[in-house]
């Protein structure tokens, strides 16, 4: 079958070259029993392809069935793939039959591949490598006659190389790799996309047809789009159902983008960012080393008045950088006011006949510190986005967290 047959049979929208040439390796090892390795980012439509190559196939009459390894507990996966016996752990009140089983001369396409744990990995090697498998709690054999269609989004050689993934079973699986392109590098498709998905919604919802103006395009075109297709179709469902002028400008466009994206070219996110998602702990160790680290300094600065006597040339500097850093720390209050820490300044001593002889006196409001982790966790997030006017991007730099970590708290927060 054609290519351009395949993409009327099952609806895919598109004439990048990419995404022409996955459909035409998914064609031709389709007639095939050899397990397919689906890469590509989320959203970007790889449980479309595993449909093609099942269909496509000599098993297309047999069952089908996704299972999403992500979303199955790690305790119960093995149970779920494979089955188990009565009684063999508690709760397995009866015999159950596994998707290997079920699916007997059919395909089964495991997403999220990568969320395997390793002893469901060891299982499913033998299952690849001789079509058998042991139900939980059984010594019995059990064969089955399983084509197996693999995808994920993550890069799976990383985490073999991390030890996450077992690697004769990455070698069993990406027999036939099959890439999908991330819409970012199908430009030439996004337009045709989003009028496929507006005119669906329009229909579906009795709405006008909805437009795009020729700036609001270029938006559209040049934004990264990190959610994919999925994330596109969102859009143009939203646009179909809330938008009152059917013309679709940029700035209306531009609500609809997050924030993150940016507003000038919308360029998408480069390959050297941290990936890591920072938790909660590590936000709190932050605030509380940079209060440490302010408190030493408060210390040396106090040190540094007491030793010169209060005649340092230098007092003035000193006793400004004192208050300086309490206003840096914000100690929180019950009334939320700001904390108050004054110097009076030098008074003649009538000790002694030299008129350089002074007496010191600190009068410093002494001030109750809230130990509350929420609160500094709170305060740190406020200063952040106040520093850089409310521009998440870089606050979350400067928390040294991941942007999607900083939206989570502002959320939990009610910032």
């Amino acid at each position: 079958m054609e290519v351009q047959e395949i993409k009327q049979r099952f609806g895919i929208i598109g004439n990048s070259p990419l995404l022409n040439r996955a459909i035409d390796i998914a064609n031709q090892v389709a007639p095939t029993d050899i397990s397919v390795l689906i890469t590509g980012e989320s959203g970007s439509g790889k449980e479309v392809f595993s449909h093609i190559i099942h269909q496509m196939s000599a098993r297309k009459h047999g069952p089908f069935i996704a299972v999403n390894c992500g979303a199955i507990p790690e305790g119960t996966i093995d149970s779920e793939l494979f089955g188990h016996e009565k009684g063999a752990y508690t709760g397995a009140v009866g015999e159950r039959k596994g998707y290997f089983e079920t699916v007997n001369g059919g395909t089964i396409f495991l997403d999220e591949i990568g969320e395997m744990p390793l002893g469901t990995q060891a299982r499913l090697l033998r299952v690849l490598e001789s079509g058998q498998y042991i139900r939980v709690g059984s010594s019995k054999v059990e064969k089955t006659n399983v084509r197996v269609i693999a995808a994920t989004n993550v890069d799976v050689y990383e985490a073999v190389k991390a030890g996450r993934f077992r690697e004769d079973l990455y070698y069993r699986l990406n027999t036939v790799p099959l890439r999908i392109p991330p819409l970012r590098d199908r430009k030439e498709d996004i337009v045709l996309l989003f009028r496929k998905f507006t005119a669906d919604f329009t229909d579906k919802y009795r709405t006008p047809p909805i437009q795009l103006d020729e700036e609001a395009q270029q938006i559209l075109v040049n934004y990264s789009w990190p959610g994919n297709v999925r994330q596109l179709r969102n859009m143009a469902e939203q646009l179909a159902v809330l938008e009152r002028d059917r013309v679709i400008s940029a700035q209306t466009l531009l609500n609809y983008i997050p924030a993150e994206a940016g507003r000038s070219n919308l360029p998408m996110r480069l390959g050297n960012q941290p990936k890591e998602d920072f938790s909660e702990r590590d936000i709190l160790y932050k605030v509380l080393f940079d209060m440490k680290r302010d408190m030493i300094e408060l210390k040396k600065l106090v040190a540094d008045i007491i030793e010169h006597g209060g005649v340092s040339q230098n007092y003035q500097h000193n006793a400004q950088a004192i208050t300086q850093l309490y206003r840096d720390i914000e100690l929180p209050q019950a009334n939320d006011a700001e904390p108050q820490f004054t110097l009076q300044q030098p008074v003649k001593s009538n000790i002694g006949n030299n008129s350089n002889d002074y007496n010191i006196t600190h009068d410093a409001e002494e001030v109750e510190e809230s130990l509350s982790l929420i609160e500094k966790e709170s305060d740190l997030i406020r200063k952040a986005l106040k520093k850089h006017k409310g521009k998440r991007k870089l606050a979350a730099n400067e928390l040294g967290i991941s942007e999607r970590t900083l939206y989570r708290k502002i959320k939990e927060l009610n910032l």
